[in-house]
């Protein structure tokens, strides 16, 4: 199935374009069409993905003293016009992950939570009401949560969520994002003179991983996963860029 299923269908057709266009001596097309096919399946694969997540997650680890005056949830997306059990809206599954991690923070720690996360694109629904609503219905106490809904990316979820703090007077938050995402997270919280403690919340890297020859096939998870470490790189890459251009002016 994984050569009949995206992307791999994709890859050998491309292969057996460079195949073809070889017969016909067309070499340099034919080095092109196996170039885009490689690079494809270099990126469905699991060692790749695996080892981009890797040096994103090197060195995030969860604190073993967990310490805090309030829990920071960094919303990692909703479905909005969904249908669900008691109303419109599911979280992502990065979204979920990481309630369920918020969940058993604030059962262990009895403490406020605050859910950060706007509307992104005009189309789309609220991401913190969503996210209040599961929340609620896994048995956090509505007074519990505190919601911030003007974000729209990383940077703003630092911003807005600073403010909140300050204004509410909570001066040791204890964040919580996916691994992959954390270091990009504590960069922002840093640039708005936000100290956090961070826990991560689902790791994608796998350690010590033993490949085998089906983790050399191509697979859509794996070319998603990919996606999802280089957008984190691209992200850094152009948050770097953002603050040295401030700076400069």
């Amino acid at each position: 199935s994984h050569l009949i299923l995206p992307p791999g269908i994709f890859i050998l057709m491309l292969f057996f374009l460079a195949f073809y266009l070889m017969l016909k001596k067309a070499w340099k097309n034919a080095f092109f069409a196996f170039l885009i096919g490689a690079f494809i399946w270099l990126f469905s694969i699991t060692p790749f993905s695996n080892a981009l997540f890797t040096l994103l997650e090197s060195d995030v680890v969860t604190p073993k003293n967990i310490e805090g005056d309030v829990i920071i949830l960094l919303s990692g997306g909703v479905n909005g016009n969904i249908a669900d059990l008691t109303g419109n809206g599911v979280p992502k599954e990065e979204t979920l992950l990481r309630l369920i991690t918020v969940k058993r923070l604030q059962k262990q720690l009895n403490l406020s939570i605050i859910v950060s996360g706007g509307k992104v694109y005009s189309d789309s629904e609220s991401e913190s009401p969503i996210i209040k609503r599961y929340l609620i219905e896994m048995g956090v106490p509505s007074n519990k949560i505190i919601l911030e809904e003007k974000s729209r990316d990383t940077i703003e979820n630092a911003k807005f969520t600073s403010d909140l703090c300050k204004k509410l007077g909570f001066k040791r938050p204890i964040l919580v994002t996916s691994a992959y995402h954390m270091k990009r997270a504590i960069m922002s919280f840093e640039e708005h003179d936000m100290d956090v403690l961070p826990f991560p919340s689902n790791y994608k890297k796998q350690i010590n991983k033993r490949y085998a020859w089906n983790n050399f096939l191509p697979d859509a998870t794996e070319l998603r996963n990919t996606y999802i470490a280089m957008h984190e790189y691209l992200g850094i890459f152009s948050y770097k860029i953002l603050m040295q251009f401030y700076k400069l002016l």
